[in-house]
């Protein structure tokens, strides 16, 4: 019993802490170099994307730095992927730029809100931001402690392609005003995008030049080299970090040139004011309010954050031979970001670019991700205030760049369309409904698209009715008795023959219908009839184009009465149109005995 309770106590340890598992086999000498170099690579790009991807949630710039930063420090001892890289994730901060403009309007609050009262609008914003992904990482915490994983399931390959697509083009749109270098204020809900379109054109006479033609460099000259990056991947020993080398360039040339005062463009000088206080900022419970009133915000967040980071894990997995799991990565998740949401950051998943870098520059395990957080730790707290000439444009370009893999994604529409039409509907329902109607209600109408068609498809498409087909059955055999008493059939050694040389109708006798539900009755008859053969003139069965059908339980753990009673008349109906079931990869049963059942 000692040893029984010592093992239960290892394997709860392992699973709810994954690191001691990889901790004990890391080898030093062939993992530590890789580690450190893909630790300060993937940590520079993560200093730049933490600031970029806090535009999309409507934040000042340097609260994107505690996105990278805080998560990660979590994940490192609970999650079980060994190569994605946590923090900022583009679509996740855009669904938080959503709720944050919603409630804290660039006017001010839209509502009383408890608990806001006396602070700055971006203050109110950060409390915003913090209190819903506190309530999303509970959301994932819950789910992962209740064993739900599965909910990733129902999140379909098409359907996330057409949804991040989506989210992709409202990023695109939600960035031209940085671009661009014009005030728009931040606007949320349906048509959202039509509302922000029709605000930049007609503003477009205001764009600030130098904005434009910086914005400009950077994306050709990022979108260059990055090709390159992929190009020669094989001959590089490590991709270029060309934002960070283009971002280093942009702060110096406009520190040198003084673009602020100059050219009047927008800097992180006030988004970045205030470093030096960060050592000294307390952590901040949830507003309990806030919480109320965006419940329903937060569930998407939540599911969307996991089902984008768990399909990255995965990939990854099945290349390096190792195994995740899918509960485990929701309780890393969620107490990531309820520990991040209470140092104000906000909701981190993972983001495909700088996972890549994380792995291709020959990271081996999470302590890649641990020296990265330590990377953003040191700008955060150190050489932060270098960054106060940074245009806005530049964020706001790196942004755009980095959308190629997602809107690269409508390529899939011609190859969708080829092969499974109703896949190709989803697609684009919910991409067209994620564009119109929002992230968050987008993806609950692009289920519902999904969720029509499995519907659809299954009454309309699938199979055969093998009690259609036994009546069928049932009403020849019974119409061929009666024209061979009649002497209008007769049945020769090629099969039947019609010999009252008038066309045969099938049988309109509805007496006796539950007869028809009974197995096929031969008797009084000639011989056997092949229903795959020719039979008499205008006399028609459905064909069964299987002789037999196996059932794999490998995956069934258990039936309860429905499912029992629907099995039990499933295999009554094939048997009696003569197609043999077989049930294998049982879970067998034991009673108190110890007999099999």
């Amino acid at each position: 019993k000692n040893q029984w309770d010592a093992k239960r106590a290892k394997n709860a340890a392992l699973s709810l802490l994954p690191i001691i598992g990889w901790v004990k086999i890391y080898q030093i000498k062939q993992w530590l170099l890789g580690d450190i170099v893909s630790g300060i690579s993937t940590g520079l790009v993560a200093v730049l994307q933490g600031l970029a991807y806090c535009l999309l949630a409507s934040l000042p710039v340097r609260y994107g730095l505690f996105s990278a930063f805080f998560p990660v420090i979590i994940y490192f001892f609970l999650g079980t992927s060994r190569h994605i890289s946590v923090g900022p994730f583009p679509v996740l901060c855009l669904m938080i730029g959503s709720v944050v403009t919603r409630l804290v309007p660039d006017g001010g609050l839209a509502m009383n809100i408890t608990g806001l009262e006396g602070l700055t609008i971006d203050e109110q914003r950060v409390v915003v931001a913090s209190s819903v992904t506190f309530l999303a990482g509970i959301i994932q915490l819950a789910m992962g402690v209740l064993q739900v994983g599965f909910v990733v399931m129902y999140l379909s390959d098409t359907l996330v392609s057409g949804f991040t697509t989506a989210a992709a083009i409202h990023i695109l749109v939600s960035q031209l005003k940085f671009v661009l270098g014009l005030q728009v204020p931040g606007i949320s809900g349906p048509l959202s995008i039509i509302y922000t379109l029709e605000i930049i054109f007609n503003k477009i006479t205001s764009t600030n030049v130098c904005d434009v033609v910086i914005a400009l460099v950077i994306m050709v000259v990022v979108f260059i080299v990055k090709e390159l990056n992929d190009r020669y991947k094989s001959k590089l020993p490590v991709p270029i970090p060309i934002e960070v080398i283009m971002t280093v360039i942009a702060c110096g040339v406009s520190y040198a040139f003084d673009f602020r005062a100059r050219y009047g463009i927008n800097t992180a000088h006030t988004s970045l004011t205030g470093f030096y206080h960060f050592r000294y900022e307390t952590p901040m419970a949830p507003n309990l309010h806030i919480i109320q009133l965006t419940a329903g915000d937060a569930v998407p967040m939540a599911i969307v954050g996991f089902a984008v980071a768990f399909s990255v894990a995965k990939v990854y997995s099945v290349k390096h031979d190792y195994t995740i799991d899918g509960n485990q990565e929701l309780i890393a998740f969620g107490v990531s970001n309820i520990f991040g949401a209470s140092f104000r950051s906000f909701a981190a998943s993972t983001a495909l670019s700088r996972s890549a870098v994380q792995e291709s520059t020959g990271g081996k395990t999470q302590v890649a991700g641990l020296l990265s957080a330590i990377i953003v730790m040191i700008v955060t707290l150190s050489v932060g205030f270098l960054l106060d000439p940074l245009p806005t444009s530049v964020l706001g370009a790196v942004v755009i760049v980095n959308l190629k893999g997602m809107l690269m994604q409508f390529r899939e529409v011609p190859y969708l369309w080829r092969r499974d039409k109703p896949d190709c509907v989803v697609w684009l329902g919910t991409c067209i409904l994620s564009i119109f109607l929002g992230l968050d209600l987008g993806l609950a109408a692009g289920l519902g698209v999904e969720l029509i068609s499995v519907v659809l498809r299954t009454q309309l498409s699938l199979g055969f009715n093998p009690l259609r087909v036994l009546r069928k059955r049932n009403k020849a055999v019974r119409r061929i008795r009666k024209l061979l008493k009649k002497g209008e059939l007769q049945w020769t050694s090629t099969g039947f023959l019609n010999t009252s040389f008038k066309p045969i109708k099938e049988s309109e006798d509805e007496s006796n219908m539950e007869e028809l539900d009974l197995p096929t009755d031969f008797k009084d008859l000639p011989a056997r009839i092949d229903w795959n053969a020719e039979l008499p003139v205008n006399l028609s069965v459905p064909p069964v184009e299987i002789h037999s059908l196996i059932l794999d339980f490998a995956a069934v753990s258990f039936l309860d009465i429905s499912a029992l009673t629907g099995l039990k008349t499933l295999l009554r109906e094939l048997i009696r149109v003569e197609v043999d079931v077989y049930i294998v990869a049982c879970d067998c049963k034991y009673d108190s005995a110890g007999l099999q059942y």
